[in-house]
């Protein structure tokens, strides 16, 4: 270090106070910060932290070309409840016995991934947002829009995404 002390010279020739190299450093921990927050890669988190009805999709099959691939057989979708298929991006319902939804399953609030579904509720676990099972409108806030439907077919006990 050369000059005034709290000062460094680069090799340009140029003077950088140290208040700008800290509020550099700063910035970039900040947004490294951020950027972990906003992540939705689960692969760090152990699965056996995953909230009951989530699913990673990889125990579906591959489907025939032009009808989607399965998600699950209409027995994994309990009746009032749902799965989520997070590396889908899709959260499936059986709001009444023998119907069968579907919905993006990233919250319109944060863009979070929702993490449960009970008693005819989706509900996100980042800022517990709860949406309708049946139709993805906003029970509860803070989320203010519905969430985007998702298309899926249903042939005999498989469930497809279309």
């Amino acid at each position: 270090m050369t000059g005034t002390q709290g000062t460094a010279r680069p090799a340009t020739g140029r003077t950088v106070a140290r208040r700008t190299v800290v509020a550099a450093a700063g910035a970039a921990g900040l947004g490294a910060a951020l950027v972990a927050c906003g992540s939705d890669d689960s692969s760090s988190e152990p699965a056996a932290q995953e909230p009951a009805g989530k699913d990673d999709g990889a125990n579906g099959d591959g489907g025939s070309a032009g009808q989607g691939e399965v998600l699950a057989r209409t027995g994994d979708i309990p009746e009032g409840g749902g799965k989520v298929f997070e590396s889908k991006g899709v959260v499936v319902t059986q709001p009444s016995a023998g119907q069968f939804k579907a919905f993006s399953s990233e919250c319109t609030h944060s863009g979070c991934t929702v993490g449960s579904i009970s008693n005819g509720t989706i509900t996100c676990p980042c800022h517990n947002s709860q949406f309708d099972a049946s139709d993805g409108s906003v029970k509860k806030g803070p989320a203010t829009r519905p969430l985007g439907a998702a298309s899926i077919s249903v042939d005999g006990d498989e469930i497809r995404l279309a």
